[in-house]
């Protein structure tokens, strides 16, 4: 290959283990790609499901196995090999290579950035010390689950986004005092309405954690090495033996924009994952991507669904029958015994209506936007959920006091 130097090569290497880059190489398959396609990891787990590790995995009711995207016979039988327990750290778009930590060398005839994101530190005094932890990598929730087996009992919780709470809810199940502190006034500030955020700092309560918002910290204190409470602003101690921060994610893609692709909060592609650089795709939560359901306005999203559907979107492309990304965005949170399941965008709504009553534990806001329907929280109400992407599919406009009306099926209110 001109240009290059590397001693090996694959027709398209996928940078990332996660759902992302796993789904893009399945998609390649499924779409006849016949080339060698090798995937690059960090962690020394083949591709395995995120979103269990704050729920099931921790709560020890689901095995490793039992939450790996495929099992490990599945990736020999297509020809996907895995490089695990390594990292690209740069990338040479002119000579199509990637370079790894140990100093190797690949070339890529293509390559699908699906690296994800880190956790977003603590930048305060303590945040190092023993004791606290992410909730991002099997690796994280291992090295919980050995201290909670250790006996620590005290946990405080920082941040009321769903991995701080989902934490919470089975913290609560191991006899263990939580206490969850969120700056902003309420839980789920920049992804939920206000009647949703109220219904979950209230169940949290029932179920015993001392849910504080509001509440700003100063630091993590410690004996030296291992973590012995949280600081906040006011003077008072937390006690903790240990503490979970769960404040976000910044997106891996230093590599990338120090090889001159273009981005900032995310690497930026096109409506086929396609960044600036040639030959290299980028997708999942690293990807900022104009959505229409944010009115197209350029965002990352957070999920699953987004990393499955770029996978298959890059994937297509490469194949030479690309079909633009356009997937209708959803999301899921486990807390206790309630499902919430989340359709479209409620960011910028200037209307949220209550469908059936919070004390049942069982209802949907149905989030409006210029009187359209753009996105809908529905907790223990699946067929709100079913019918209502219809409804954000199709920015309907429907009267509030309709939508407000739950004894009417949202299916009637498309058809009419």
């Amino acid at each position: 290959m001109a240009g290059s130097t590397a001693t090996e090569h694959a027709d398209v290497v996928i940078v990332g283990a996660g759902h992302g880059g796993a789904q893009a190489a399945i998609a390649l398959r499924q779409n006849g790609f016949e080339g060698r396609v090798l995937v690059i990891g960090r962690e020394p787990e083949i591709p395995y499901e995120r979103p269990p590790l704050s729920k099931e995995y921790l709560a020890r009711e689901k095995t490793f196995d039992r939450i790996c995207i495929r099992p490990a016979q599945f990736w020999e039988d297509k020809r996907v090999e895995m490089r695990l327990s390594s990292e690209v750290v740069s990338l040479d778009p002119a000579g199509h290579t990637v370079k790894l930590a140990d100093g190797s060398e690949v070339g890529y005839g293509k390559l699908i950035w699906a690296t994800g994101g880190d956790p977003r530190r603590l930048s305060c005094m303590g945040a190092d010390l023993a004791g606290v932890h992410a909730v991002r990598t099997k690796e994280d929730v291992d090295r919980l689950m050995r201290e909670l087996d250790a006996g620590a009992k005290r946990a405080v919780v920082i941040g009321g986004g769903y991995i701080g709470l989902e934490a919470a809810a089975v913290l609560t199940k191991f006899d263990v005092n939580v206490t969850l502190i969120e700056a902003l006034p309420r839980v789920l500030a920049r992804v939920a309405g206000e009647a949703l955020s109220e219904f979950y700092q209230a169940e949290h309560r029932a179920h015993g954690v001392d849910l504080r918002t509001g509440a700003a910290m100063d630091c993590i204190e410690g004996d030296g090495t291992k973590v012995t409470g949280v600081k906040m602003a006011d003077g008072s101690v937390l006690p903790a033996d240990i503490v979970i921060v769960g404040i976000g994610i910044i997106p891996c893609i230093g590599p990338l924009i120090t090889a001159g692709a273009s981005g900032g909060n995310g690497v930026d592609v096109d409506e086929f994952c396609r960044t600036s650089l040639p030959d290299v795709y980028a997708i999942g939560d690293c990807a900022a991507h104009a959505n229409d359901f944010a009115d197209g306005a350029v965002i990352r999203l957070e999920s699953v669904q987004n990393a499955n559907d770029m996978g298959t979107t890059a994937a297509k492309d490469i194949c030479g029958a690309p079909v633009p990304y356009k997937a209708t965005p959803w999301f899921w949170s486990n807390q206790y015994d309630l499902r919430l399941q989340t359709v479209g965008l409620s960011t910028g709504h200037d209307n949220a209506v209550l469908r059936g009553d919070p004390a049942t534990r069982s209802f949907s806001v149905v989030y409006i936007k210029q009187g359209k329907v753009v996105a809908l929280d529905c907790v223990n109400m699946v067929k709100d959920y079913v019918q209502g992407k219809k409804l954000v599919e199709a920015r309907a406009q429907i009267a509030p006091e309709l939508l407000a009306d739950a004894s009417v099926p949202l299916k009637e209110m498309i058809q009419g």
